[in-house]
């Protein structure tokens, strides 16, 4: 059980994410919950036109469609953005885009968003935020992002990195919370559970 909320507030969680780094940050947590990803589908048609909306109606999309076949549940939803010049770079198609991202965010600062949203339709709870965190990388060489990209770390990484993992090496500084760079912002989090 995690120590900073009462039992009460953590029965019947349901994480609607496949992300295994949400999952290993919440049960370092101590939180007890089912793993029940909404379908990646859902993700595909949502306007880009305010990138720094995007997570939040993704996180709550997701956190809907599980709501609905989980009702009795609270569903903790979330999805992770990088974003830099108003463009979203999410996940990198191959290792020529995941090139291309890296070479964009080096020596530059881009701005990593965590929407949020919790669900618990027989309790009436619905509630929705963000987090932002701020991170600079150092000046790269194509040799060293030729060698990270080669690594396959960031394949599956909003951005074409990992904080936690080798793409540490990539990052110069971080402004905010480090556990929304992995993709979920722990004292939001927390905060949104006590305050439902």
């Amino acid at each position: 059980m995690n120590p900073f909320l009462a039992p009460a507030q953590q029965r019947d969680l349901v994480l609607a994410s496949r992300s295994p780094r949400r999952v290993e940050i919440l049960r370092g947590l101590g939180f007890e919950f089912d793993v029940e990803p909404a379908p990646e589908h859902l993700e595909h048609d949502i306007a880009h036109d305010e990138p720094y909306a995007v997570p939040q109606r993704l996180a709550a999309r997701k956190c809907e469609y599980v709501s609905e076949r989980r009702p009795h549940s609270l569903v903790i939803g979330a999805d992770t953005v990088v974003i830099i010049d108003d463009r979203i770079l999410n996940k990198p198609a191959n290792d020529d885009e995941a090139r291309r991202f890296l070479r964009l965010l080096a020596g530059r600062t881009h701005t990593v968003v965590t929407g949020l949203a919790l669900r618990a339709r027989e309790r009436g709870i619905n509630l929705e935020k963000s987090a932002r965190t701020f991170v600079t990388f150092r000046e790269l060489s194509d040799d060293e992002i030729l060698q990270y990209v080669a690594t396959g770390e960031g394949w599956d990484k909003a951005g074409s990195y990992a904080a936690q993992g080798v793409g540490a090496g990539l990052i110069r500084s971080i402004d905010g919370c480090f556990f929304n760079v992995v993709g979920l912002p722990v004292s939001l989090l927390l905060d949104m559970l006590r305050e439902v």
